[in-house]
């Protein structure tokens, strides 16, 4: 009960990052504070958001259900691009857990992330099925 609670107020408060802005959830479980770690991180995720879009939309990578992306075919410097775009998820979540005293929650934050990844994937992205299937949006 407690994770199907935690879950649905993850979803409705989750951090969301897009192209040119962040969205920060107006709830009890987000950023609370802004760490130059995580203002570095987010300004990261949105400095390869374009380069990420292309490698989506090549088939190249994919979001996965553990909300980081992952390559699907070697080429183009995904797998450079992935590694720094899953590290500055990774620092985000962290800090999500943290900030809110979520111990022993990063595995629930990533997988309602991934949901809202796999929600704003555009047509023709490679996304993985919380069952574990790669199917194109």
């Amino acid at each position: 009960m407690f994770r199907k609670t935690l879950l649905i107020v993850l979803s409705a408060c989750l951090l969301a990052v897009s192209y040119n802005h962040v969205v920060l959830a107006q709830g009890k479980y987000s950023i609370k504070e802004m760490t130059p770690q995580v203002q570095g991180a987010l300004e990261n995720r949105r400095d390869r958001f374009d380069k990420l879009k292309e490698l989506k939309a090549s088939g190249a990578i994919g979001e996965n259900n553990q909300g980081y992306v992952q390559v699907l075919a070697k080429g183009e410097g995904a797998d450079e691009i992935v590694s720094a775009e899953n590290a500055d998820r990774k620092l985000i979540y962290e800090a999500i857990a943290k900030q809110n005293e979520l111990q022993g929650a990063l595995d629930t934050i990533e997988k309602v992330f991934a949901q809202v990844q796999r929600d704003k994937a555009t047509a023709g992205d490679k996304i993985q099925t919380e069952a574990g299937d790669w199917i194109t949006k």
